[in-house]
């Protein structure tokens, strides 16, 4: 068994996962524990222990099938939004309210009227939703008395780099994610701080991913031995780190993660015009700090994958029925009508004098079409798409992929699992200075001796 590894842990919504992996990238072990939430009369929260839990669980899975393995490096990605609130001693105050969690609806129609939606959207690069962390600050503060004591907030992967014995930091791409960043100067924003009750200390030092800040002494994980002494770093927005695992971070580069919701992800030059940024807010596009240094990311996403599904149940085809559904659609006509497809996901409908065949065939081009209307714009704002790199469940589709090649061209699919977690890895190899930078880190599939 090989001993020097890489951690990557990705801590997600439905679960935390944690990826071994050696340093030239052939996987070693996957560990999985499930994220644990409670329905509460506000809404869905889970627990700064919960957190800490699922991560040492997860942790302690992959290191019981290397059980000879010495940990060089862990990174950690996460969901981003969710955080945990600490007083002075670093003890936590407040539940952690998930991200799509929408309690704070008020705070941002208040948000809207006092700090102006525009400008919000045009300093933050985020759309006016109740997703951010700002908004909901103000609700804590408003109904949680306790959160008043709060000098720092955690965002789960630093909170998790914190409990395994690391810096208290705040990462980049994962603070463009609260409301609380100006995204042109990289540093906090005073007037969300101050408007939703927050202390100007509670970002702490701000930092890239792959910055090492620290190393592990397990103390705060349950049966995490086996990484003491291990570099740590902070791997940033799970969505990012996935495009790093499949090798779609330079810019320019875009990653179409084809799941149940399909997110492009199109990583950018920085320093785009004030303008660029509201407008993109507006159409629902995120523009926030990267994990690859010196690198903005653009990140939007339709509803497609929602429907195919829908799609797929109303034609009472299951998973084992897919392909024959595929060789379907690959010998159908283009039928005008056989799809029509409203604002929302559930606002499907399809032509019953058509066969499955042309249904299915209508249904992914439909799709593709609202996936590469997506991403031309991604390219008026942005500048030319470079690599485009399509992973995720919906690549099994032949009928899809086949959509995919029509509307984009020339793409690279990438089977790689658990691409978070990879990305999360490689970014600990930098900060381990095993690898010099992102471009240095191996390709996947790894290249063969």
């Amino acid at each position: 068994m090989p001993r020097g590894l890489l951690a990557g842990i990705d801590a997600g919504t439905t679960s935390v996962k944690v990826l071994l992996m050696t340093p030239e990238g052939e996987q070693v072990a996957l560990g999985r524990a499930p994220t644990v939430w409670t329905r509460t009369e506000f809404g869905e929260e889970t627990s700064a222990g919960e957190i800490t839990a699922a991560a040492g669980t997860a942790l302690a899975d992959a290191l019981r099938q290397a059980p000879d393995a010495e940990v060089l490096a862990i990174g950690v990605a996460s969901m981003a939004e969710s955080g945990i609130l600490v007083d002075a001693a670093d003890r936590p105050l407040a539940p952690v309210i998930a991200w799509h969690d929408t309690r704070d609806r008020a705070e941002l129609e208040q948000l809207v009227t006092e700090l102006g939606g525009e400008a919000f959207s045009r300093r933050t690069g985020l759309p006016l939703w109740t997703q951010w962390s700002l908004t909901k600050h103000r609700w804590m503060r408003a109904h949680l008395p306790e959160s008043a004591a709060a000098v720092r907030r955690y965002n789960v992967a630093e909170w998790i780099v914190r409990g395994l014995g690391g810096e208290p930091v705040t990462e980049y791409s994962l603070a463009s994610r609260t409301g609380w960043l100006d995204l042109h100067t990289g540093t906090p924003w005073t007037a969300a701080l101050d408007w939703s009750g927050a202390p100007a200390t509670l970002l702490g030092d701000l930092v890239a991913a792959g910055t090492p800040v620290g190393r592990a002494d397990a103390t705060g994980v349950a049966d995490a031995a086996g990484v003491a002494g291990a570099i740590l770093t902070v791997a940033g927005h799970d969505h990012q780190a996935a495009a790093v695992g499949v090798g779609a971070h330079r810019e320019g580069d875009e990653f179409d993660s084809a799941g149940t919701a399909e997110a492009i992800l199109r990583t950018s030059r920085p320093g785009l015009p004030e303008e660029t940024v509201a407008a993109l807010a507006a159409a629902g596009i995120t523009v926030g700090r990267h994990v690859a240094p010196g690198r903005w990311c653009l990140l939007g996403a339709t509803q497609g994958g929602l429907i195919l599904g829908k799609v797929q149940a109303a034609l009472g085809i299951d998973r084992a029925g897919l392909p024959r559904l595929d060789d379907a659609a690959a010998s159908a006509a283009d039928v005008a009508g056989a799809v029509t497809m409203g604002p929302g996901a559930g606002d499907v409908a399809i032509d019953r004098a058509a066969s499955p065949g042309e249904v299915w065939r209508a249904a992914t081009r439909a799709v593709t079409a609202q996936a590469a209307a997506l991403s031309e714009r991604l390219t008026a704002a942005s500048g030319p798409r470079a690599d485009l790199v399509v992973a995720g469940g919906w690549t099994h589709s032949r009928a899809v992929m086949a959509a995919k090649e029509a509307a984009f061209g020339t793409f690279r699919r990438a089977s790689v699992p658990e691409a978070g977690c990879r990305g999360a890895a490689l970014l600990a190899g930098v900060a381990a200075g095993i690898y010099p930078d992102l471009d240095s880190a191996p390709a996947y599939p790894p290249s063969p001796d």
